[in-house]
This record gives C-alpha cells, sequence and structure tokens, in this order.
C-alpha cells in the first residue's frame, strides 16, 4: 500500500510502499482509508515540535484524522464488520486504566496516538482499535466527516464545555473562523442558546460564520478588544474561546473575558503571560482543551448525521499530498483539507 511518511524534521515527506497491516490482536480493526485530515499539528511535527514528546522513530506515517471502511477486524470485535463505515477516535486506548473507566479515555495512560507516536492515516490502510471504532451514518461519507475525527473532535470537546454555563443572556466569543472554529461555531449554535460573535482577521471566514450560525462578525483589525467591550458594556463575554492561541489572541481573549468569566484555549503557540493577582481580583478561569472522549466523537456524529455539523473542505488526491500540505501552510485552506486515497 501507498503510505506517506516522515523521513526526517525539517523535510519533505515521501511517499513509500509498505504492506497492508493485518489484525494481530483479537480487538484489532484495519480500515481502509476514505479520507485523512491534514492538520496543522502535521505541520508541527515536520518542525519537529513533538519529536521529544512523542519519542517515535522515524520514518513513520503521520495523519491522525481518519475515516473510511472496515477492511479486517480481529477475533473479538463484534460492533463492527467489514464493509461498515468508520471514523477513528484519534487514541488508542487501554480500557482499564482510571481515565478510561471514566469515560475520560482521552487521559488514558497506556496510550498510542496514530500519526503521532506511531503511523498514522496518510496511505491507503491504517491499524487501530475496537475501542476506537465508531460506525457513521448511512448519509455520511468518510471523506466528508475525516476531520471530525481530531479537529472536529476538539472543537466538540470545548463547545461542550463552554456550553454547561452558558444561558440565553450570555454572549460566547469564538476567535477564530478556521479548520477548528467553523466546526466550533456549529456544535455551539446547536448546544446553546447564548448570542455567538466571531472575532477573525479573515472578512471571508466572517461571512463563513454568519453562515453557519454566528449572531455578529468581528474583524480582528486591531480594535477587536475595545468593540467586544462595547458590545458587552465594558463587562466582556462570559465565554471566550480562543481557536488561534497565538500571535496575541491569548492576552486579547483574556481582555475580552468578563469578571467570573471562563477563557478557553483550544489553539496553542504562545505561552499565556498574565499576572496572577488579575486572575485572583477578577476570578477568571482559564480552561485547557485537549481532544474529546469516544463519547464525544459518538455525540459528534450524531450531530454530523443530523446536519447539525458539517465540514467545509478542501479535497486532495494522496498521491497530490504535497499541495495540502503547502496550501495549509500558506494559508489557502478554506475549512480542511482532506486526503482521499
Amino acid at each position: 500500500m501507498r503510505a506517506v511518511q516522515v523521513v526526517g524534521y525539517h523535510q519533505k515527506l515521501e511517499m513509500t510502499e509498505l504492506p497492508i497491516p493485518e489484525p494481530t490482536g483479537p480487538f484489532d480493526v484495519v480500515v481502509k482509508i476514505g479520507g485523512a485530515g491534514v492538520c496543522r499539528t502535521d505541520l508541527h511535527i515536520l518542525e519537529g515540535q513533538w519529536a521529544e514528546k512523542s519519542g517515535v522513530t522515524l520514518p513513520y506515517t503521520i495523519g491522525h484524522e481518519n475515516a473510511g471502511w472496515v477492511h479486517a477486524v480481529g477475533a473479538a470485535v463484534t460492533h463492527v464488520a467489514e464493509g461498515d463505515k468508520v471514523i477513528l477516535h484519534p487514541l488508542i486506548t487501554c480500557g482499564l486504566c482510571r481515565a478510561c473507566r471514566s469515560g475520560d479515555d482521552v487521559h488514558c495512560e497506556v496510550n498510542a496516538f496514530p500519526g503521532i507516536d506511531t503511523n498514522g492515516g496518510y496511505a491507503d490502510y491504517i491499524k487501530t482499535s475496537a475501542r476506537s471504532v465508531v460506525r457513521i451514518d448511512d448519509s455520511l461519507e468518510p471523506a466528508d466527516v475525516a476531520a471530525l475525527a481530531d479537529a472536529g473532535l476538539t472543537a466538540y470537546h470545548a463547545a461542550a464545555k463552554a456550553a454547561q454555563r452558558l444561558t440565553p443572556r450570555d454572549r460566547c466569543v469564538v476567535i477564530g473562523a478556521g479548520g477548528l472554529g467553523h466546526i466550533g461555531i456549529q456544535v455551539l449554535k446547536a448546544l446553546t442558546p447564548a448570542e455567538l460573535v466571531v472575532v477573525d482577521r479573515n472578512e471571508q471566514a466572517l461571512k463563513l460564520a454568519e453562515s453557519i450560525g454566528a449572531d455578529r462578525g468581528i474583524v480582528a483589525d486591531g480594535t477587536q478588544v475595545e468593540q467586544v467591550l462595547e458590545l458587552t458594556g465594558g463587562h466582556g463575554a462570559e465565554v471566550v474561546i480562543d481557536f488561534v492561541g497565538e500571535n496575541g489572541t491569548t492576552a486579547e481573549g483574556l481582555a475580552m473575558t468578563r469578571r467570573a468569566g471562563d477563557y478557553h484555549i483550544v489553539g496553542y503557540g504562545e505561552n499565556i503571560d498574565v499576572p496572577s493577582i488579575d486572575l485572583i481580583s477578577a476570578e477568571k478561569n482559564i480552561v485547557g482543551n485537549l481532544v474529546g472522549s469516544y463519547n464525544d466523537l459518538c455525540d459528534l456524529m450524531q450531530l454530523a448525521a443530523r446536519g447539525a455539523v458539517t465540514l467545509h473542505t478542501a479535497k486532495y488526491s494522496l498521491d497530490d499530498f504535497q499541495s495540502a500540505i503547502d496550501d495549509l501552510n500558506t494559508g489557502n485552506v478554506r475549512g480542511r483539507a482532506i486526503l482521499t486515497p
């Protein structure tokens, strides 16, 4: 089979031929890839940012947003069968540790992360675990939902946490309406009656945001904090969700958050620098957000099946992987880039 691999950091990816994986354990599932999302994390991997954390041995296949059809299963797999359409939770988890038994499997103590620390889905096939496989509705196609496996799941996780405190009287500011943000906006629209205010430097991104549920768009032209404060009577929003996390958005996001409000950080790239006295005196909460759980993914796929969440995608053939990487790196992808074998 074809597989696109990292052969060295600060080097271009390379296509190679590898054997099709086979089930070797009773709970293994081999999936024929129908779509693999191209994520900004993949760019960070190539830059070497994950090298020490992942401890992966090169070369290896990247790609952690995957969906397709079940190709083969281990002897103990009963909830999916050959030919089923599936989306893959990005982690392979043990099911036995405290986190897994609590339904918080994203913090599994003994996990593997295909595409990060083991072979991923920039390939024709991928091997995963029965615990990671979610059947999807017949109306959905793998290439259309693949990026929901990580980008969508991350956005859902943050939006669902934020929605727990939002009421019809509240405002939620979303920073960034790109690949993550445009999913988070739709999830928030489905889960909360709060007013949704979206901040982005790109006017086209704001038009997209308003077409999928945002109540108001604010151009990030240097006056965005002042505009949010004016909109909220000088108080700030009850919840701010930052899908960018760099280029100054962390300071701006906290400045947009009202007293006792929640600032959710999802995107990453810079440090959060705030005097502790400011957090104490205003009782602002900084909430970190990682990938969601298996149950979060199941909930998200229900929203997708109802048409409440749709991905805006740019599709590339697997052989054209370099164009997808280049377009993402230069900001020429609206929504999510998807590789389709």
